[in-house]
Protein backbone atom coordinates (compact mmCIF):
# COMPACT_ATOMS: atom_id res chain seq x y z
CA UNK A 1 0.00 0.00 0.00
CA UNK A 2 1.30 3.12 -1.12
CA UNK A 3 2.20 6.00 1.87
CA UNK A 4 -0.81 7.99 0.80
CA UNK A 5 -3.39 5.49 0.97
CA UNK A 6 -1.89 4.30 4.45
CA UNK A 7 -2.65 8.00 5.88
CA UNK A 8 -6.16 7.41 4.47
CA UNK A 9 -6.73 3.91 6.37
CA UNK A 10 -5.29 5.90 9.24
CA UNK A 11 -7.33 8.71 9.36
CA UNK A 12 -10.52 6.86 8.10
CA UNK A 13 -10.09 4.46 11.15
CA UNK A 14 -8.99 6.10 13.95
CA UNK A 15 -11.00 7.57 16.48
CA UNK A 16 -12.00 11.42 16.17
CA UNK A 17 -10.68 12.50 19.48
CA UNK A 18 -7.25 10.44 20.18
CA UNK A 19 -4.18 10.82 18.33
CA UNK A 20 -4.19 6.93 17.22
CA UNK A 21 -0.48 7.34 17.93
CA UNK A 22 -0.17 8.51 20.75
CA UNK A 23 0.87 6.63 24.15
CA UNK A 24 -0.06 8.96 26.58
CA UNK A 25 -3.82 9.28 25.09
CA UNK A 26 -3.96 6.10 24.20
CA UNK A 27 -2.55 4.36 27.50
CA UNK A 28 -0.26 1.91 25.43
CA UNK A 29 2.89 1.14 23.51
CA UNK A 30 2.52 2.75 19.70
CA UNK A 31 3.51 1.91 16.58
CA UNK A 32 3.16 4.11 12.98
CA UNK A 33 -0.80 3.51 12.95
CA UNK A 34 -1.34 0.81 15.59
CA UNK A 35 -1.39 1.38 19.09
CA UNK A 36 -1.24 -1.42 21.93
CA UNK A 37 -2.88 -1.51 25.16
CA UNK A 38 -1.03 -1.35 27.80
CA UNK A 39 -3.13 -2.05 30.97
CA UNK A 40 -6.10 -4.62 30.82
CA UNK A 41 -7.88 -2.00 32.82
CA UNK A 42 -6.49 1.61 32.80
CA UNK A 43 -9.50 3.99 32.21
CA UNK A 44 -11.85 1.96 32.48
CA UNK A 45 -15.13 1.85 34.12
CA UNK A 46 -16.48 -0.87 36.78
CA UNK A 47 -18.37 -2.32 34.31
CA UNK A 48 -16.11 -2.47 31.47
CA UNK A 49 -12.76 -3.15 34.42
CA UNK A 50 -14.89 -6.55 35.91
CA UNK A 51 -16.59 -7.56 33.22
CA UNK A 52 -15.62 -11.19 33.63
CA UNK A 53 -16.91 -11.21 36.99
CA UNK A 54 -20.41 -9.59 35.92
CA UNK A 55 -20.54 -12.42 32.73
CA UNK A 56 -19.82 -15.02 35.24
CA UNK A 57 -22.31 -13.59 37.53
CA UNK A 58 -25.00 -13.77 34.85
CA UNK A 59 -24.33 -16.96 34.11
CA UNK A 60 -24.47 -18.45 37.54
CA UNK A 61 -27.92 -16.75 38.17
CA UNK A 62 -29.25 -17.56 34.67
CA UNK A 63 -28.37 -21.18 35.65
CA UNK A 64 -29.95 -20.66 39.20
CA UNK A 65 -33.34 -19.37 37.83
CA UNK A 66 -33.64 -21.87 35.00
CA UNK A 67 -33.12 -24.69 37.43
CA UNK A 68 -34.77 -23.47 40.84
CA UNK A 69 -37.73 -21.06 39.39
CA UNK A 70 -40.62 -23.13 38.09
CA UNK A 71 -41.59 -21.91 34.26
CA UNK A 72 -38.04 -19.72 33.54
CA UNK A 73 -37.61 -20.95 31.23
CA UNK A 74 -41.05 -21.40 29.57
CA UNK A 75 -41.63 -17.85 30.45
CA UNK A 76 -38.82 -16.66 28.99
CA UNK A 77 -39.49 -18.07 25.58
CA UNK A 78 -42.92 -17.89 25.38
CA UNK A 79 -43.26 -14.93 22.92
CA UNK A 80 -40.75 -14.96 20.27
CA UNK A 81 -39.56 -12.56 17.13
CA UNK A 82 -38.01 -13.74 14.35
CA UNK A 83 -37.57 -16.96 16.40
CA UNK A 84 -36.26 -16.02 18.81
CA UNK A 85 -37.26 -15.09 22.69
CA UNK A 86 -38.19 -11.46 22.80
CA UNK A 87 -35.67 -10.60 25.96
CA UNK A 88 -32.68 -11.85 24.08
CA UNK A 89 -33.99 -10.09 20.64
CA UNK A 90 -34.17 -6.89 22.93
CA UNK A 91 -31.00 -7.72 24.48
CA UNK A 92 -28.67 -7.72 21.33
CA UNK A 93 -30.44 -4.59 20.01
CA UNK A 94 -29.21 -3.18 23.02
CA UNK A 95 -26.26 -4.41 22.69
CA UNK A 96 -25.35 -3.62 19.11
CA UNK A 97 -26.98 0.04 19.23
CA UNK A 98 -23.87 1.97 21.30
CA UNK A 99 -20.95 0.14 19.47
CA UNK A 100 -22.19 0.67 15.79
CA UNK A 101 -23.23 4.77 16.55
CA UNK A 102 -19.25 4.89 17.45
CA UNK A 103 -18.69 3.96 13.64
CA UNK A 104 -17.58 6.58 11.53
CA UNK A 105 -19.61 6.19 8.55
CA UNK A 106 -19.13 9.92 7.39
CA UNK A 107 -15.44 8.44 6.31
CA UNK A 108 -15.94 5.22 5.21
CA UNK A 109 -15.91 6.07 1.35
CA UNK A 110 -12.33 6.71 1.68
CA UNK A 111 -11.44 3.18 3.36
CA UNK A 112 -13.14 1.78 0.26
CA UNK A 113 -11.24 3.37 -1.87
CA UNK A 114 -8.31 1.91 -0.53
CA UNK A 115 -6.15 -1.57 -1.56
CA UNK A 116 -6.05 -2.46 1.98
CA UNK A 117 -10.10 -2.59 3.08
CA UNK A 118 -10.14 -5.13 -0.69
CA UNK A 119 -7.44 -7.08 1.42
CA UNK A 120 -8.94 -7.06 4.59
CA UNK A 121 -12.36 -8.03 2.67
CA UNK A 122 -11.01 -11.16 0.66
CA UNK A 123 -8.96 -12.44 3.56
CA UNK A 124 -12.52 -12.37 5.47
CA UNK A 125 -14.67 -13.76 3.35
CA UNK A 126 -11.84 -17.09 3.13
CA UNK A 127 -11.97 -17.20 6.37
CA UNK A 128 -15.57 -17.23 7.30
CA UNK A 129 -17.27 -19.14 4.59
CA UNK A 130 -14.70 -21.39 3.69
CA UNK A 131 -12.05 -22.28 6.38
CA UNK A 132 -14.26 -21.92 9.51
CA UNK A 133 -17.50 -23.59 7.95
CA UNK A 134 -14.92 -26.75 6.97
CA UNK A 135 -13.61 -27.34 9.78
CA UNK A 136 -16.61 -26.79 11.79
CA UNK A 137 -17.63 -29.95 9.36
CA UNK A 138 -14.54 -31.69 10.30
CA UNK A 139 -14.84 -31.37 14.08
CA UNK A 140 -18.60 -32.23 14.11
CA UNK A 141 -17.78 -35.21 12.41
CA UNK A 142 -14.50 -36.02 14.55
CA UNK A 143 -16.87 -35.67 18.14
CA UNK A 144 -19.92 -36.65 17.33
CA UNK A 145 -19.80 -39.29 14.86
CA UNK A 146 -22.94 -41.57 16.69
CA UNK A 147 -25.25 -38.43 17.39
CA UNK A 148 -26.13 -37.36 13.73
CA UNK A 149 -28.90 -34.77 15.58
CA UNK A 150 -26.24 -33.00 17.60
CA UNK A 151 -24.09 -32.97 14.51
CA UNK A 152 -26.46 -31.57 12.30
CA UNK A 153 -27.41 -28.72 14.77
CA UNK A 154 -23.33 -27.93 15.37
CA UNK A 155 -22.76 -27.87 11.83
CA UNK A 156 -25.20 -25.22 11.24
CA UNK A 157 -23.56 -22.89 14.24
CA UNK A 158 -20.54 -23.08 12.08
CA UNK A 159 -22.37 -21.73 8.91
CA UNK A 160 -23.97 -18.61 10.76
CA UNK A 161 -21.31 -15.97 10.85
CA UNK A 162 -21.63 -13.53 13.61
CA UNK A 163 -23.32 -9.93 13.04
CA UNK A 164 -23.46 -9.33 16.51
CA UNK A 165 -21.44 -10.20 19.38
CA UNK A 166 -18.05 -9.69 17.63
CA UNK A 167 -18.71 -6.04 18.05
CA UNK A 168 -18.49 -6.38 21.62
CA UNK A 169 -15.47 -8.77 21.55
CA UNK A 170 -13.68 -6.68 19.20
CA UNK A 171 -14.67 -3.72 20.91
CA UNK A 172 -13.21 -5.37 24.56
CA UNK A 173 -10.37 -6.37 22.52
CA UNK A 174 -9.34 -3.15 21.68
CA UNK A 175 -9.77 -3.55 17.76
CA UNK A 176 -10.69 -1.91 14.68
CA UNK A 177 -14.66 -0.66 15.17
CA UNK A 178 -15.04 0.88 11.88
CA UNK A 179 -13.94 -2.31 9.80
CA UNK A 180 -15.71 -4.88 11.96
CA UNK A 181 -18.49 -2.91 10.98
CA UNK A 182 -17.74 -3.35 7.29
CA UNK A 183 -16.90 -7.28 7.94
CA UNK A 184 -19.92 -7.62 9.88
CA UNK A 185 -22.10 -6.01 7.00
CA UNK A 186 -19.72 -8.35 4.00
CA UNK A 187 -20.97 -11.32 5.87
CA UNK A 188 -24.57 -10.18 6.64
CA UNK A 189 -25.08 -9.83 2.54
CA UNK A 190 -23.64 -12.81 2.09
CA UNK A 191 -25.25 -15.02 4.84
CA UNK A 192 -28.41 -14.01 2.92
CA UNK A 193 -27.05 -15.49 0.04
CA UNK A 194 -25.32 -18.37 0.99
CA UNK A 195 -26.03 -19.58 4.18
CA UNK A 196 -29.29 -21.77 2.76
CA UNK A 197 -27.95 -23.77 -0.01
CA UNK A 198 -24.63 -24.23 2.29
CA UNK A 199 -26.82 -25.36 5.24
CA UNK A 200 -28.31 -28.04 2.82
CA UNK A 201 -25.23 -29.03 1.33
CA UNK A 202 -23.33 -29.49 4.40
CA UNK A 203 -26.34 -31.18 6.27
CA UNK A 204 -27.90 -33.21 3.53
CA UNK A 205 -25.47 -33.95 0.61
CA UNK A 206 -22.42 -33.80 2.81
CA UNK A 207 -23.19 -35.43 5.93
CA UNK A 208 -26.30 -37.46 4.12
CA UNK A 209 -28.80 -36.67 6.52
CA UNK A 210 -31.97 -39.06 6.84
CA UNK A 211 -34.45 -35.57 7.65
CA UNK A 212 -35.74 -33.80 5.41
CA UNK A 213 -33.36 -30.27 5.50
CA UNK A 214 -35.02 -27.52 3.67
CA UNK A 215 -33.72 -23.97 4.96
CA UNK A 216 -35.73 -21.21 4.42
CA UNK A 217 -34.46 -18.12 2.79
CA UNK A 218 -36.84 -15.60 4.37
CA UNK A 219 -35.20 -17.32 8.15
CA UNK A 220 -31.97 -15.88 7.48
CA UNK A 221 -32.89 -12.56 5.76
CA UNK A 222 -35.25 -11.74 8.76
CA UNK A 223 -32.34 -12.12 11.30
CA UNK A 224 -30.26 -10.89 9.69
CA UNK A 225 -32.50 -7.24 8.89
CA UNK A 226 -33.49 -7.54 12.14
CA UNK A 227 -30.13 -7.86 14.32
CA UNK A 228 -28.36 -6.04 11.98
CA UNK A 229 -30.65 -3.64 10.26
CA UNK A 230 -32.40 -2.30 13.07
CA UNK A 231 -29.49 -1.29 15.32
CA UNK A 232 -27.27 -0.14 11.87
CA UNK A 233 -30.08 1.98 10.82
CA UNK A 234 -30.85 3.96 13.69
CA UNK A 235 -26.98 3.96 14.68
CA UNK A 236 -26.75 6.00 11.26
CA UNK A 237 -29.97 8.24 11.67
CA UNK A 238 -28.70 9.12 15.30
CA UNK A 239 -24.76 9.72 14.26
CA UNK A 240 -25.84 12.04 11.68
CA UNK A 241 -28.72 13.28 13.30
CA UNK A 242 -27.20 14.58 16.64
CA UNK A 243 -23.79 15.57 15.22
CA UNK A 244 -25.43 18.16 12.31
CA UNK A 245 -27.91 19.27 15.70
CA UNK A 246 -24.89 18.99 18.94
CA UNK A 247 -21.99 19.31 16.53
CA UNK A 248 -19.24 16.00 16.80
CA UNK A 249 -17.84 17.22 20.46
CA UNK A 250 -21.29 16.90 22.03
CA UNK A 251 -21.68 13.87 20.45
CA UNK A 252 -18.04 12.27 21.32
CA UNK A 253 -17.63 13.28 24.73
CA UNK A 254 -21.41 13.09 25.81
CA UNK A 255 -23.87 11.13 24.20
CA UNK A 256 -21.33 8.32 23.43
CA UNK A 257 -20.23 8.11 26.59
CA UNK A 258 -23.69 7.87 27.81
CA UNK A 259 -24.52 5.64 24.90
CA UNK A 260 -21.59 3.24 25.95
CA UNK A 261 -22.16 1.42 29.21
CA UNK A 262 -25.61 0.29 27.30
CA UNK A 263 -23.54 -2.21 24.80
CA UNK A 264 -22.45 -4.23 27.76
CA UNK A 265 -25.36 -3.71 29.56
CA UNK A 266 -27.45 -5.79 27.01
CA UNK A 267 -24.78 -8.65 26.82
CA UNK A 268 -25.07 -8.75 30.06
CA UNK A 269 -28.65 -8.94 29.83
CA UNK A 270 -28.95 -11.47 26.87
CA UNK A 271 -26.50 -13.50 28.95
CA UNK A 272 -28.52 -13.79 31.73
CA UNK A 273 -31.39 -14.68 29.58
CA UNK A 274 -29.78 -16.93 27.59
CA UNK A 275 -28.73 -18.99 30.90
CA UNK A 276 -32.12 -18.88 32.59
CA UNK A 277 -34.15 -19.77 29.66
CA UNK A 278 -31.72 -23.12 28.96
CA UNK A 279 -30.23 -23.64 32.34
CA UNK A 280 -32.67 -26.66 33.25
CA UNK A 281 -32.05 -28.42 29.78
CA UNK A 282 -28.52 -28.02 29.98
CA UNK A 283 -28.27 -29.40 33.19
CA UNK A 284 -30.58 -32.42 32.81
CA UNK A 285 -29.07 -33.31 29.23
CA UNK A 286 -25.38 -32.32 30.51
CA UNK A 287 -23.64 -35.09 28.67
CA UNK A 288 -25.16 -34.32 25.48
CA UNK A 289 -24.03 -30.37 26.24
CA UNK A 290 -20.52 -31.47 27.01
CA UNK A 291 -20.22 -33.65 24.30
CA UNK A 292 -20.84 -30.09 22.05
CA UNK A 293 -18.94 -27.86 24.40
CA UNK A 294 -15.71 -29.97 23.69
CA UNK A 295 -15.51 -29.44 19.09
CA UNK A 296 -16.98 -25.98 20.21
CA UNK A 297 -14.26 -24.82 22.30
CA UNK A 298 -11.68 -26.38 19.82
CA UNK A 299 -13.15 -24.37 17.23
CA UNK A 300 -13.09 -20.86 19.31
CA UNK A 301 -9.44 -21.55 20.43
CA UNK A 302 -8.08 -22.91 17.08
CA UNK A 303 -9.80 -20.94 14.34
CA UNK A 304 -8.93 -17.37 16.43
CA UNK A 305 -5.39 -18.43 16.73
CA UNK A 306 -4.77 -19.49 13.91
CA UNK A 307 -6.27 -16.33 12.02
CA UNK A 308 -4.56 -14.06 14.76
CA UNK A 309 -0.76 -15.77 13.44
CA UNK A 310 -1.61 -15.50 9.81
CA UNK A 311 -2.14 -12.14 10.32
CA UNK A 312 0.19 -11.30 12.57
CA UNK A 313 2.13 -12.65 9.51
CA UNK A 314 0.72 -10.79 6.88
CA UNK A 315 1.64 -7.74 9.12
CA UNK A 316 -1.57 -6.66 9.23
CA UNK A 317 -1.14 -4.78 12.81
CA UNK A 318 -2.99 -5.31 16.12
CA UNK A 319 -6.10 -3.81 16.02
CA UNK A 320 -6.86 -5.71 12.35
CA UNK A 321 -5.66 -9.07 13.37
CA UNK A 322 -7.82 -8.93 16.47
CA UNK A 323 -10.74 -7.51 14.53
CA UNK A 324 -10.00 -10.73 12.01
CA UNK A 325 -9.65 -13.04 14.53
CA UNK A 326 -12.77 -12.21 16.62
CA UNK A 327 -14.78 -12.19 13.38
CA UNK A 328 -13.80 -15.87 11.99
CA UNK A 329 -14.48 -17.39 15.61
CA UNK A 330 -17.82 -15.73 16.55
CA UNK A 331 -20.79 -17.28 15.54
CA UNK A 332 -24.47 -16.09 14.49
CA UNK A 333 -25.95 -17.97 17.48
CA UNK A 334 -29.55 -16.17 16.96
CA UNK A 335 -29.61 -17.47 13.45
CA UNK A 336 -28.47 -20.62 13.99
CA UNK A 337 -31.17 -21.17 16.60
CA UNK A 338 -33.41 -20.01 14.70
CA UNK A 339 -33.21 -21.76 11.86
CA UNK A 340 -32.66 -25.29 13.72
CA UNK A 341 -35.98 -24.70 15.60
CA UNK A 342 -37.97 -23.68 12.36
CA UNK A 343 -36.52 -26.95 10.14
CA UNK A 344 -36.59 -29.49 13.17
CA UNK A 345 -38.41 -28.42 15.89
CA UNK A 346 -37.84 -26.63 19.04
CA UNK A 347 -37.23 -29.97 21.09
CA UNK A 348 -34.61 -31.07 18.86
CA UNK A 349 -31.17 -32.35 19.42
CA UNK A 350 -30.38 -29.92 16.27
CA UNK A 351 -32.17 -27.09 18.86
CA UNK A 352 -29.65 -28.16 21.82
CA UNK A 353 -26.55 -28.14 20.22
CA UNK A 354 -27.18 -24.63 18.83
CA UNK A 355 -28.22 -23.41 22.16
CA UNK A 356 -24.79 -24.59 23.27
CA UNK A 357 -23.29 -22.45 20.99
CA UNK A 358 -23.32 -19.23 22.29
CA UNK A 359 -23.34 -20.68 25.81
CA UNK A 360 -19.50 -21.72 25.14
CA UNK A 361 -18.64 -18.85 23.12
CA UNK A 362 -19.43 -16.11 25.40
CA UNK A 363 -16.81 -17.49 27.94
CA UNK A 364 -14.45 -18.66 25.83
CA UNK A 365 -14.41 -15.23 23.67
CA UNK A 366 -14.15 -13.37 26.99
CA UNK A 367 -10.97 -15.06 27.79
CA UNK A 368 -8.96 -14.93 24.28
CA UNK A 369 -10.13 -10.86 25.04
CA UNK A 370 -7.89 -10.81 27.72
CA UNK A 371 -5.12 -12.98 26.03
CA UNK A 372 -5.05 -11.48 22.53
CA UNK A 373 -4.65 -8.02 24.56
CA UNK A 374 -1.87 -10.03 27.15
CA UNK A 375 -0.14 -11.50 24.22
CA UNK A 376 0.09 -8.18 22.25
CA UNK A 377 1.46 -5.97 25.45
CA UNK A 378 3.96 -8.83 26.10
CA UNK A 379 5.59 -9.23 22.32
CA UNK A 380 5.00 -5.48 21.56
CA UNK A 381 3.27 -6.58 18.50
CA UNK A 382 5.21 -4.84 15.78
CA UNK A 383 7.40 -2.72 17.65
Amino acid sequence: MSPIDEEVVRDATKPETVDSCDPEKQGGTCVRGKSVPESLFKGLGIIDRFLAVWIFLAMAIGIILGNFVPNTGPALQRGTFVGVSIPIAVGLLVMMYPILCKVQYETLHRVFKTREIWIQIGFSIVLNWIIAPLFMLGLAWAFLPDEPELREGLILVGLARCIAMVLIWTGLAGGDNDYCAILVAINSLLQMVLFAPLAVLFVKVISNSSDQVSVSYSIVAKSVAVFLGIPLGAAIVTRFALRSLAGSKWYDNVFLKWAGPWSLIGLLFTILVLFASQGEQVVHQIVSVVRVAAPLIVYFVVIFFCTLIVAYRLGFGYKLSATQSFTAASNNFELAIAVAVATFGAQSDQALASTVGPLIEVPVLLGLVYVVKFIAKRVGWNA
